[in-house]
C-alpha cells in the first residue's frame, strides 16, 4: 500500500503538526506501508527541491514556495500532485487554511484517489473566531468542498471531533490520537548536560516549551509564576515565534529576575530541556492536543495544562 502525506511545512518551528507527522509516518513504515511526504521548503531553504529526497528516513518531495506566511503558495507541488496523486493509494492531508491541502485534495477528487483530511484543530470554533471573516471565506470557497468529500476528517482528540463536526456540522470524522517515537525518548548519557544557554543556572524549574504564539497563553503563565514566585524554582520558555509577541513576553517577564527565555531549541538541547523540567506547562486557550505535553509525559515529567487543551 502506499501513502502520501501532504502537509504545508515540516520545519519544526512550524509547529506540533510538523513534528508529529515523523513518528507517524514511521509507524506506517513498521507495518510495511510504503510513505512519502509532500511539502514546501517553508523553513527548510537548504533542502533541495523537485526531487525525490530522504528526510528523516522516509522518502520525501519539496517544492519551493512562491507566496510565504501562512497560505504557503506552491504552484510546483500543484503541479506535482496533478500528476502523481493517482499512483498512491490514498493520501493523508494536513491542514485546512493552506494552499497543499486545496490542491492535493483537487488533485484527489480529479484522480478518484480516496483522501482523508486532518485539520490540526483549526475548524475548533475558537480558532474559526481568529481572523473570522478571511477564514469563513476560505471555507465557503473551498475547504467546505473538501472536507464534506474527504473519505474521513481525522481528529486527535474527541473533543476536536465533537466541537468542529457540532460548530460545522461534519459527520464523518474519526479519532485517531498521536504518539511520540519511543526511541526519540531513551535517556542517553550525551544528553544530559546540554540545556540551551540561559538554562544552566541550578534549581528546578517550569518548562514552557512552544511557538511563542497568543494562543499559547504564557502571557498568563508569566503572571502566574510571578505572583507565586520562590526560591529555588524559575520558569523556562523555550521556542521562538513573532517578533513583536516574544518582546511583549520579555517585557512582561522583566519583573521577575527568575524567567528565562532560552530561543528555539532542537535536539540535544531540546531533549535535556525535557528532562531537566519539574514541571511542563501548557495553558493554551485553545489546542486540538498538545504535542509537546505527550513529548514531556514520554520522558517522565508531569504536565500542567489548561482546560481549552483537549489532550
Amino acid at each position: 500500500m502506499r501513502v502520501l502525506h501532504v502537509i504545508p511545512s515540516v520545519s519544526e518551528r512550524s509547529g506540533g503538526p510538523a513534528t508529529a507527522i515523523v513518528p507517524m509516518c514511521r509507524a506506517l513504515q513498521e507495518q510495511g506501508i510504503e510513505v512519502t511526504i509532500a511539502s514546501t521548503n517553508d523553513g527548510l531553504p537548504q533542502i533541495n527541491t523537485n526531487s525525490a529526497v530522504e528526510f528523516k528516513g522516509m522518502a520525501a518531495r519539496f517544492f519551493p514556495v512562491q507566496l510565504g506566511g501562512s497560505f504557503k503558495y506552491s504552484p510546483e507541488l500543484a503541479r506535482w500532485l496533478k500528476k502523481n496523486v493517482k499512483t498512491f493509494d490514498v493520501v493523508h492531508i494536513h491542514a485546512v487554511f493552506n494552499h497543499s491541502p486545496v490542491a492535493a485534495a483537487r488533485a484527489c477528487r480529479a484522480s478518484r484517489v480516496p483522501y482523508v483530511v486532518r485539520p490540526l484543530g483549526t475548524l475548533d470554533p475558537w480558532s474559526m473566531k481568529q481572523k473570522s471573516l478571511r477564514k469563513r471565506l476560505f471555507w465557503e470557497v473551498s475547504a467546505k468542498n473538501m472536507l464534506q468529500r474527504a473519505a474521513a476528517v481525522h481528529y486527535t482528540t474527541l473533543s476536536e471531533k465533537e466541537a468542529t463536526e457540532t460548530f460545522l456540522g461534519l459527520n464523518h470524522g474519526r479519532v485517531i490520537a498521536l504518539g511520540v517515537d519511543a526511541n526519540g525518548t531513551e535517556h542517553t548519557a550525551q544528553t544530559t548536560n546540554r540545556l540551551a544557554p540561559g538554562a544552566e543556572a541550578a534549581g528546578p524549574y517550569v518548562l514552557a516549551l512552544s511557538r511563542l504564539h497568543p494562543k499559547k497563553a504564557l502571557d498568563v503563565l508569566i503572571d502566574a509564576f510571578i505572583s507565586v514566585n520562590k526560591d529555588p524554582w524559575r520558569l523556562v520558555i523555550a521556542g521562538d515565534g513573532p517578533a513583536d509577541y516574544v518582546a511583549f513576553l520579555k517585557q512582561k517577564a522583566r519583573r521577575s529576575e527568575r524567567i528565562t527565555f532560552t530561543g528555539w531549541v532542537e535536539g540535544e538541547q531540546k531533549d535535556a530541556l525535557f528532562r531537566g523540567a519539574s514541571l511542563f506547562a501548557l495553558p493554551s486557550r485553545q489546542e486540538n492536543f498538545g504535542f509537546g505535553v505527550l513529548e514531556a509525559m514520554a520522558r517522565g515529567v508531569p504536565a500542567l495544562v489548561s482546560s481549552q487543551v483537549d489532550l
